[in-house]
């Protein structure tokens, strides 16, 4: 047999070379998932990276003309810019929409067919919706902001930053501020009350419209139920109620180039009516409280010819008594009294006496509230009428049961001004108290806050916030022009005139300090036909005796449409008072008051308010936009009163707009953008400067 053949001839055997190359592959796998773990690694950062740090922190959402609308990642802020992103109007600190767990990156438009709205849906919080109003002719940009909650139980909250932004507008307080970054108010419904009662709520004038000075107005929609907080200096925030009907948080804001511009936008967009002037000849006439506490109407009759005897004696010219709610009543009383007695040919005195309060200029106060304990009250209930009364059907048969509540002190059913019946009522009550008292001048009290809510009962919703003063207001109206409301909202129209909130009788922002960011408030909102509180102040219903702070607050209410006086001025005992009384009164009918007749024609046609911030003559300096005690009558007064105790001087800004001012006592000229330091300002003058060209 042959020899057979070694296959095999190297000496390193097969299975030495199967391990090594087994080895060999098991480690190149090593190195390749160390190496994947490490480009994995990488990428993780990288995105991370991308995430956090690399990826841009602002996203365009909208663009205009001239500004934009851009989503601040990290702050969770809506921020309205310049394009060049030079300018910042305003930042909207949106939060997470009520649900700080979830993040959201909002850079999905989801309606990107249109270029001028954005949608975006939080999940399981919020829907929103903005819209982009160009006004090439107006230089304005107007961004439309619907917010929707996805659930009932959502709570939405925006909030508008205070830094580098000084605000204005939305409602009074008390010790009211100019601008309002340095208020404080809890998170509370944005609705009026009356202060006298609920001081740390908000009041008098109160309209759904901010201001900035950054050129921005925020124009909250009017019907839906809103609460509003301010935290000093920080913010003041918009905050939507929680309800089954899943209420929306619905504004719009507006950019200009400057403050100005955007408030006249803001008038425009508000104008949904004629402006109406109010009987323009109650501003000659100073109001005269008569401080009464008898029992009668003759009581009342009687202190009235001798309060008018002494203004005659004390040469203080013609002018309108007031008469309070309690005294008006007793007057009425004296009417029937004086009714029956010519029927029965009776009584001489009251004969005698009424017509002599006819030939009076007198103003008597009513309110829509009546007393349980009266007959007329009681006698609705057994007429069928208890449907004037503000009501609830009870439980069991379904009959109304008039809502308690309280008025000066007395427990009292409110009117229905729902019932065109009880309107009626009313205002033939009115008509009655014309034809036999003969006043010309009505003040119209308790129309602020709302029974239903106080008690935690569902109003009915015609009378949901403070639906109740607007309806007041129309029916003011219909009592005639010389109708004097306590508050306004949405009635900045109609030819009333406002009271200004009583004030303490001291030098604080509660006091005479408070006067002018006062006046400033009430006219940027469309109020410029103002009753002032009386000089001195009449909160506490004392009399005033500190004579200086009787004479700054009398200079400072002679330039306002209306001098009232709560104080008489004979009361400090120096002729000196009497005196300046006599000047003032003198003064505000020969200058101030041609001075608002001019200006009222303009504020008809135009909306322009009659009372002027300084930015409304240099609304891009700075200097201007916190000045609160100066104001501006018009473009062409300027009145800079002393509001400090036992100052002789102040300083004065005069404010630059291609024209010079002129000191009206002493005829210097200045030039405007002029700080005066320390001007001499004594004490039975006020700084007033006349506007050149």
């Amino acid at each position: 047999m042959p020899h057979a053949r070694n296959r095999n001839p190297s000496p390193i055997p097969e299975v030495t070379w199967d391990t090594g190359l087994k080895e060999m592959n098991e480690t190149w796998k090593g190195a390749i998932a160390c190496l994947g773990v490490a480009v994995f690694f990488v990428m993780t950062i990288g995105i991370i990276y991308w995430q956090v740090v690399d990826q841009p922190n602002k996203n365009w959402i909208l663009r205009g003309t001239f500004s934009g609308l851009i989503w601040e990642r990290r702050t969770q802020s809506l921020v309205i810019q310049t394009l060049t992103e030079d300018k910042t109007y305003v930042e909207i600190d949106v939060g997470n929409v009520g649900n700080p767990d979830i993040e959201v990156p909002f850079v999905r438009n989801l309606c990107w067919l249109n270029k001028t709205e954005f949608c975006y849906t939080w999940d399981s919080v919020a829907e929103v919706k903005i819209s982009l109003e160009m006004d090439e002719d107006a230089e304005t940009e107007c961004y439309s902001m619907t917010w929707v909650p996805v659930h009932c139980h959502v709570e939405l909250k925006d909030c508008f930053s205070m830094t580098n932004v000084s605000w204005y507008g939305g409602a009074s307080v008390r010790g009211q501020t100019w601008p309002i970054n340095d208020q404080n108010a809890t998170m509370q419904p944005f609705t009026v009350s009356d202060l006298k009662d609920n001081p740390s709520r908000f009041g008098s004038a109160l309209e759904r419209y901010f201001l900035g000075s950054s050129g921005v107005a925020v124009l909250i929609s009017p019907d839906i139920p809103l609460q509003l907080g301010v935290d000093s200096r920080q913010q003041f925030c918009l905050q939507s109620l929680p309800s089954m009907e899943r209420l929306p948080l619905q504004y719009t804001v507006c950019v200009a180039h400057n403050v100005k511009a955007a408030h006249e936008e803001a008038v425009r967009q508000l104008s949904e009516h004629s402006r109406q002037l109010p009987n323009m000849k109650a501003l000659w006439l100073p109001f005269w409280k008569l401080l009464s506490n008898v029992d009668s109407g003759p009581k009342v009759e009687r202190e009235l010819r001798t309060f008018s005897n002494r203004l005659r004696r004390h040469q203080l010219g013609e002018g309108v008594i007031s008469l309070n709610e309690h005294s008006t009543t007793l007057l009425s009383d004296m009417d029937h009294d004086y009714l029956n007695s010519r029927k029965k040919g009776v009584s001489k005195r009251l004969t005698r006496d009424l017509p002599l309060v006819k030939l009076l200029n007198i103003s008597i106060t009513l309110s829509p509230f009546l007393g349980v304990d009266t007959t007329q009250f009681h006698t609705s209930l057994l007429d069928g009428t208890e449907a004037y009364w503000l009501s609830l059907p009870s439980a069991s048969r379904g009959q109304l049961i008039p809502v308690m509540s309280q008025w000066r002190g007395k427990f009292c059913v409110k009117l229905n001004i729902t019932n065109p019946g009880a309107v009626s009522w009313f205002l033939d009550r009115v008509g009655f108290l014309q034809a036999h008292i003969g006043m010309e001048y009505i003040m119209l009290e308790g129309g602020e806050g709302n029974v239903f809510e106080e008690q935690a009962l569902r109003p009915p919703q015609a009378l949901d916030g403070d639906k109740y003063i607007s309806l007041l207001a129309h029916l003011a109206t219909r009592m005639g022009d010389s109708t004097i409301m306590t508050s306004g909202t949405r009635s900045n129209h109609m030819p009333l005139f406002v009271r200004m909130t009583p004030m303490q009788s001291d030098w604080s922002t509660m006091g005479l300090k408070g006067i002018i960011p006062l006046l400033l408030h009430h006219t940027l909102l469309g109020y410029n036909f103002l009753i002032p509180d009386a000089v001195g102040g009449s909160l506490s219903g004392e009399l005033v005796t500190d004579e200086e702070l009787f004479i700054r607050w009398l200079e400072i209410i002679t330039f306002l449409p209306v001098i009232s006086f709560h104080t008489p001025p004979w009361v400090c005992g120096e002729d000196q008072v009497l005196n300046l009384t006599r000047t003032y009164i003198s003064k505000h009918q020969q200058e101030v008051v041609p001075l608002i007749e001019q200006f009222a024609e303009e504020w008809q046609v135009t909306g322009n308010p009659i009372y002027r911030p300084m930015w409304w003559l240099s609304p891009n300096d700075p200097m201007t936009f916190t000045i609160d005690d100066q104001f501006l009558i018009g473009d062409e007064v300027l009145v800079a009163p002393v509001v400090e105790k036992g100052a002789v001087h102040r300083d004065i800004y005069l404010p630059d707009g291609g024209f010079q001012w002129q000191d009206s006592q002493n005829g210097q000229v200045f030039d405007g953008g002029t700080f005066l330091q320390d001007y001499p300002v004594p004490l039975e003058r006020v700084a007033v400067f006349l506007r050149r060209s």
